[in-house]
């Protein structure tokens, strides 16, 4: 959901007033006048009814009612400060509050006996586990919007496989006691060969939302992706970042190129190191898990009238302003507007990395299929990685190339290093971290990737990323193995 769209656009006719009891915001329920209450203060959204980005159907459905739980997990509260001020009415009368509006609901009660039941976060030993915990403590709508593949999730399912295709080749008798994993990534400085992977609305996972994932990456020393979809502001964002953090702004072509022109413009006013431009998702893929746990999203059909039960999930009802017409011609454009290193996340095939990288001279690519999210039965990243190594070797070599889907083990990440890959990012493993623990749960996927990449260097026999060579690693037919047990 757009936040400029709703200070743009959000008015009301009634003026500011003193405290409103429950009965009068009840009565405020139709289109020609429709009043919610947020965070204990009544506004009146029925100018904004039209143009809500995610359609008509979530602000109905709290019309006259408190939508403070719905509301929150989307947006940065600052949003409501930018509003008109005859937008807000004013703050509820809490007297008048009927206490069966305060009752948490059944899947409320579900939540917190499952959070009371969470072990320390130091107790869990791989990403795994973490993900079957945030499969737990999670909303449905947050568990669906984040595990959701597309189609019948064919390469969702393939990006993880895709790493047990290729097997170590160790070295031994090497004296490995002391490894570096320091990196040095489009010359930003990293701990880590792995980077935060941008992923849109981490608040429908914790009340901090992106904040939790910008102080890990800062406190543990690695780079971080923010997506344009991100649920805090980026001044909630950049407050939280340390003074020599880096962070990397992920960009998806606005229909609007005057707003797409505006954004990018002040991207490195606004404390940005780099921009990766998201080419995999020009239109979302059918997440049929998402579909059917919309919740209170709801998109505009195309006819313009509200879909109601068409099923458009979280994914579907926020890319509206997606243009699905980008292309090359936008890379020199981007170029012309800004001086900050641009890197083209999405490429599956060898062909569009060659003209990324030769053609258009990026700074950067990004082998991805948007985590399976996109189209099924797209070639897994792995796979593309191990094309070009076999043909173009050169573009890896020479340039800065990264990996990012399906990673659950830090082994994962050597294997893609030894290929060629200068880093490997990681994105639902953070999103359900902070679901589990917040800021701790973030760090502790940090701190699992370093103590499993750590050792899987060590047992390789090797003692720094630059050892990572092809030789390290080679090919294997997983089924003729399985064919010959």
């Amino acid at each position: 959901m757009n936040d400029t769209q709703i200070a743009a656009t959000a008015s009301a006719s009634e003026k500011p007033r003193g405290y409103v009891s429950y009965a009068e915001l009840q009565r405020h329920t139709t289109r020609s006048s429709l009043w919610v209450l947020i965070n204990g203060i009544v506004y009146d959204l029925t100018a904004f009814l039209s143009s809500h980005p995610g359609g008509t159907g979530p602000l109905l459905k709290y019309a006259g009612k408190d939508a403070t739980k719905a509301f929150l997990p989307i947006h940065s509260l600052g949003v409501l400060d930018t509003l008109p001020r005859s937008a807000r009415i004013g703050p509820i009368d809490l007297a008048t509050v009927p206490h069966a509006a305060n009752e948490p609901t059944a899947e409320e009660k579900r939540i917190a006996k499952a959070r009371a039941a969470l072990p320390h976060p130091r107790t869990v030993l791989n990403l795994s586990q973490i993900e079957e915990l945030a499969k737990c403590v999670l909303s449905e709508r947050a568990w669906a919007y984040y595990r959701a593949g597309g189609d019948d999730e064919t390469t969702f399912g393939e990006n993880r496989k895709s790493f047990s295709r290729f097997w170590f080749r160790p070295l031994v008798l090497n004296k490995v006691s002391k490894v570096s994993t320091a990196s040095v990534i489009l010359g930003m400085p990293s701990s880590l060969p792995i980077f935060i992977s941008p992923a849109a609305l981490a608040r429908l996972g914790h009340h901090n939302g992106e904040m939790n994932l910008v102080r890990a990456a800062g406190k543990t020393g690695i780079l971080q992706g923010i997506s344009i979809n991100a649920s805090c502001s980026v001044a909630e964002i950049m407050s939280t970042k340390q003074p020599k953090q880096h962070l990397i702004f992920q960009l998806y072509m606005n229909k609007d190129r005057a707003a797409s022109e505006k954004l990018i413009r002040g991207l490195e006013s606004d404390g940005f190191s780099a921009i990766m431009l998201t080419v995999d998702a020009a239109v979302p893929g059918k997440r049929e898990l998402d579909q059917r746990t919309k919740g209170d999203w709801e998109g505009p059909a195309a006819n313009g009238k509200v879909g109601m039960g068409e099923g458009n999930g979280i994914a579907q009802s926020m890319s509206g302003y997606i243009d699905p017409d980008v292309s090359w011609d936008d890379i020199p454009w981007i170029r012309s507007l800004t001086g900050l290193p641009l890197i083209i996340k999405g490429i599956q095939c060898l062909e569009d990395a060659e003209r990324a990288l030769e053609v258009h001279k990026v700074d950067g690519i990004v082998l991805s299929n948007h985590g399976g999210r996109g189209l099924d039965y797209a070639p897994v990243p792995m796979s593309v990685l191990y094309e070009m190594r076999q043909v173009r070797p050169d573009l890896l070599d020479e340039h800065h190339v990264f990996i990012d889907g399906g990673v659950t083990r830090g082994t994962d990440v050597v294997k893609a290093l030894c290929l060629g890959a200068r880093a490997v990012g990681l994105g639902r493993a953070f999103l359900y971290a902070n679901g589990v623990w917040g800021e701790d749960g973030c760090t502790r996927v940090v701190e699992i990737m370093r103590e499993e990449i750590v050792l899987g260097m060590q047992l390789l026999g090797v003692t720094s990323l630059e050892q990572l060579t092809p030789e390290r690693v080679r090919y294997v037919d997983g089924e003729r193995i399985r064919s010959r047990l």
